[in-house]
């Protein structure tokens, strides 16, 4: 993949991108040090796609420089970065440059670089053919192209990575530029097997976890990277909520796209991108129907308070990940009423109103949106839940109608 060969350099503009932490705090480290992007973080803006809500960066200066540049400089470990910041739209991740000690990524193609002055790329492995070909599609026939590479991205794995680390940035590479027409399923077997060649290192630590999913779930296909770790074992040794999923059939009258897992995976590709992909809906996604691998039927309910035990689930996982308490709070309440938008035109305002005066409400009925969606079942209901929403907010709106529609007279019901 030309990780052997004499490093070469290629350059070039990097188009503007939206979303993201803001670099400008970082023009304050002073001197003359190198300040680059690295890996995902400078891969990402090559792409065009918004950036990570962390971003990753390099520098000479060391850290007792960026202790005096920033005040509330911390220090999460070697394995993940020598220290981190808070900056206005995420966390910034430094590892500051080591001549004598260099750093090696896992793959060659997270060796590419962009610096942040002058904002042009730096490819030291001379991986721009592999990088274009990712961005673009193989080269055409017509030769209006560089040749491609002639090797995938994962043939440049460092034989001396660590197993597990070296398997998280392979599920985000799949995530954020595998593949779009399908679940690239032989190559995630191809790559799953890789990882018993490389020694493992210690487990990731709650941020490490925590920073993995949320780089696969602001992702445009986060079920390939999904997938990758469930094959390598990844989600049984750390996440076993989501690998239990994969042991929960579905009933094939209402989901034929498959079992407990596969319909989650499924929801994933109905969701809207903004100038990215929405953390919160993802996470609801990702968690609505964890419920079902506890429940226990009750009658005609297979999965009965299937809601409810998903949701108190889903807080457990996301505590356990060191997600922020509001966020942990706003998933308890997209996956405890995820059932809810579907009986919304039958029930009545005394069990609903509560429910729908949420800030929440509009990203609850997107997640039933791509529930639906994903289910095979058409979206008349989605578009009925709809119209009743909407109905509400009209009359809460009109001082002459009740929160359901009925007539007022002076403020008082006729």
């Amino acid at each position: 993949m030309g990780h052997n060969k004499t490093p070469a350099a290629k350059t070039g503009n990097t188009p503007p991108v939206s979303g993201g932490p803001d670099l400008s705090p970082l023009q304050k480290i002073p001197g003359d040090f190198p300040v680059n992007l690295y890996g995902f973080s400078a891969l990402d803006r090559y792409f065009g796609i918004p950036d990570l809500p962390f971003i990753y960066v390099e520098t000479g200066a060391d850290i007792s420089v960026l202790a005096r540049t920033f005040e509330d400089l911390r220090f999460p470990g070697p394995a993940l970065a020598d220290g981190a910041v808070n900056l206005q739209g995420g966390v910034c991740y430094f590892r500051c440059i080591d001549p004598e000690e260099p750093w090696r990524p896992s793959y060659t193609l997270l060796s590419f670089r962009q610096d942040i002055k002058t904002r042009r790329f730096r490819d030291p492995s001379g991986l721009y053919p592999l990088i274009r070909e990712l961005r673009d599609g193989p080269p055409g026939k017509d030769g209006g192209r560089e040749t491609g590479s002639g090797e995938p991205w994962w043939a440049g794995l460092y034989s001396g990575a660590d197993s597990r680390r070296a398997l998280m940035d392979g599920a985000l590479v799949l995530a954020r530029y595998g593949p779009a027409d399908e679940e690239p399923s032989r190559l995630i077997r191809e790559i799953a097997a890789l990882f018993n060649r490389l020694p493992a290192g210690p487990p990731p630590g709650e941020e490490e976890q925590r920073l993995l999913l949320t780089g696969l779930l602001t992702s445009p296909r986060p079920g390939s990277g999904l997938e990758l770790l469930k094959a390598a074992g990844f989600l049984r040794d750390f996440w076993p909520e989501l690998a239990d999923m994969d042991d929960v059939d579905h009933s094939k009258e209402f989901h034929p796209e498959g079992n407990v897992w596969k319909h989650t995976l499924e929801t994933f590709r109905y969701r809207k991108p903004g100038p990215g992909f929405d953390l919160r809906l993802s996470l609801g996604l990702l968690l609505h129907d964890v419920g079902k691998t506890s429940a226990e039927p009750s009658g005609a309910h297979r999965f009965e308070g299937h809601a409810e035990l998903g949701a108190r689930q889903a807080r457990r996982f996301l505590e356990r990940l060191g997600f922020e308490a509001p966020l942990v709070e706003d998933i308890f309440y997209l996956v405890r009423n995820h059932m809810l938008p579907a009986a919304l035109p039958r029930l009545p305002l005394t069990r609903t109103e509560e429910i729908m005066t949420s800030p929440l409400f509009p990203t609850l009925m997107e997640l039933y949106r791509c529930d639906e969606s994903s289910s095979f079942k058409g979206l008349d209901a989605y578009y009925e839940s709809s119209a009743a929403y909407q109905a509400y907010l009209r009359y809460r709106r009109n001082p002459y109608r009740s929160a359901d529609g009925r007539k007022l007279r002076d403020g008082v019901m006729r």
